[in-house]
């Protein structure tokens, strides 16, 4: 995916650390690292506000660090309109420099959105808190936008 060609006005990329699998309780420790938890939520508010962010012209794309195969399941599980990608190989990470954090062996995004315009990056939203107030944040800077 080439983030700055996107057929609308605004490309959103939000990520996230880790999604768990249903069932299954968190590994060890997860629960006391500042802002680890909450990716479901999140994932599941931009879900919710996906006709939104479309309405203001913009694509939305999902980002952490687990393989393609883990986001897929996903993204179906939760029914998510939009794709998620992943950067396993942390690519588009050391690019930019992305805020990261390590888990065992495992190197995690910190949770952020990124508003860009054509391949420009015009607002980032960082650090997120609470998680699921991430979608309604990124909604109202764009409607702030299409105001002025």
């Amino acid at each position: 995916v080439r983030l700055g060609t996107a057929p609308t006005r605004w490309t959103v990329v939000y990520a996230y650390p880790r999604t768990g699998v249903p069932d299954r309780d968190s590994p060890p420790g997860w629960d006391a690292i500042p802002g680890a938890r909450g990716c479901t939520p999140q994932n599941c508010a931009f879900r919710d506000h996906h006709a939104a962010l479309r309405a203001l012209g913009a694509t939305v794309y999902g980002l952490s660090t687990q393989d393609t195969a883990y986001q897929r399941e996903m993204a179906e599980r939760l029914h998510l309109p939009y794709p998620v990608l992943s950067d396993a190989r942390l690519e588009l990470t050391t690019a930019l420099r992305l805020p990261t954090f390590r888990y065992g062996d495992d190197t995690l995004l910190r949770r952020f959105s990124l508003v860009l315009r054509g391949d420009e990056i015009v607002h980032v939203i960082y650090p997120v808190f609470p998680s699921h107030a991430d979608a309604p944040a990124v909604e109202a800077w764009l409607r702030a936008q299409t105001k002025g």
